[in-house]
C-alpha cells in the first residue's frame, strides 16, 4: 500500500514507537490521527507537529474500552474522511511479579490494554478498509509473544494472544486488499517499563522510577534500539505487505529454540541475550 495522501490512526502515540510512527507517517504524506490516554503529553506532541504544518489531530482515549475505540474511528472518519492504516500500539508493561503472584486486578489492566485493545481496533476498523476495498492493520505485539521470560506472566499471555489474533486475522482479510502485520519488537528505547504510571489507582503498583535503558540492555545482552528505527520497519511492511515484522535479529534465535525445545518435549528454558542456553 503507498502512503502518500493516506489516513493512518496510531493508538499509544503520546511517546515511544506510536510517536515515532507517527513522526514517519508524516513524512510518508500521510494525515494522522494520534490517540492516547496521556492527555498532556500527546497535547504538546500533536501542536508540535502541527507547527511544522504536519496534518495530525489529537484523539484522547482508553483503548481498553470498546465504546472509546469506536468514538476514535468516528472521529477520524469526521475529520479525514477515511482510514487506510491502523496502528494498534497502545499497551502497558508487565507488573514484575511472578505470574502466580498476579493479583486478578493487574491481570484485568494488562490483557485488556495490551490485548483487548488490539481486539476492539480490529473490530472498529476491520469493516471500513474491507468495504474501501484497501487497508493496512499493524498489530504491536512483542518478542514476549513468540517467547517467553520468567515474571512476566500477565504480559506474555497478551502478548502471545496479540500474535494469534494476528495470524487468524491475516488469514481471514485474504483477498479483500486489507493487509496485516504483526509487529514483534525486542527491546526499544521507549516507556513501557515506566508503564504503571498509567495504571488505575486501585492496583496499588508503585509510582515506577525511571528505567536505565542502557543498564537494560547490559542485562538483557541486547541493544535497544531507536523507536524511529521500529517506525521504518512498519513502514516497509506496509508497503511490502509483510506480515512479521522483527525488530532484532536475536528474537528469531530465542524463538527457533522454543520452536524446537517443543518439538522434543522438553520443559520450557530461556536463552540469554547472546543466544547461549
Amino acid at each position: 500500500m503507498e502512503l502518500q495522501s493516506k489516513v493512518a490512526v496510531v493508538t499509544g502515540a503520546a511517546s515511544g514507537i506510536g510517536l515515532a510512527a507517527a513522526e514517519r507517517f508524516v513524512a510518508e504524506g500521510m494525515s494522522v490521527v494520534m490517540a492516547d490516554i496521556e492527555a498532556p503529553v500527546l497535547n504538546e506532541q500533536v501542536a508540535r507537529l502541527q507547527s511544522d504544518g504536519a496534518a495530525v489531530v489529537p484523539f484522547v482515549f482508553d483503548v481498553s474500552v470498546a465504546e472509546e475505540v469506536a468514538a476514535l474511528r468516528d472521529f477520524a472518519v469526521a475529520t479525514f474522511g477515511a482510514v487506510h492504516l491502523l496502528f494498534n500500539n497502545a499497551g502497558v508493561g508487565g507488573t514484575g511479579r511472578p505470574t502466580w503472584k498476579t493479583k486478578p486486578a493487574a491481570w484485568d489492566w494488562v490483557i485488556a490494554v495490551d490485548l483487548l485493545g488490539v481486539a476492539y481496533g480490529v473490530e472498529a476498523f476491520t469493516p471500513l478498509m474491507v468495504e474501501q476495498g484497501e487497508g493496512h492493520i499493524v498489530n504491536t505485539a512483542s518478542e514476549a509473544g513468540l517467547c517467553t521470560t520468567p515474571m512476566l506472566g500477565a504480559y506474555h499471555a497478551a502478548k502471545y494472544g496479540v500474535v494469534g489474533l494476528s495470524e487468524a486475522l491475516v488469514m481471514e482479510l485474504a483477498g479483500t486488499g486489507v493487509g496485516v502485520s504483526c509487529l514483534c519488537p525486542e527491546l526499544v528505547n521507549t516507556k513501557i517499563f515506566e508503564s504503571a504510571r498509567h495504571a488505575p489507582a486501585h492496583l496499588g503498583l508503585p509510582k515506577p522510577e525511571p528505567v536505565s535503558m542502557e543498564a537494560l540492555a547490559s542485562f538483557m545482552k541486547t541493544t535497544a534500539i531507536d523507536p524511529a528505527v521500529v517506525a521504518g520497519n512498519v513502514v516497509d511492511a506496509v508497503r511490502g505487505n509483510s506480515f512479521w515484522i522483527l525488530t532484532h535479529e536475536i528474537t528469531h534465535v530465542r524463538a527457533k529454540h522454543r520452536n524446537e525445545s517443543q518439538q522434543r518435549g522438553d520443559t520450557p528454558s530461556m536463552i540469554s541475550g547472546n543466544g547461549a542456553q
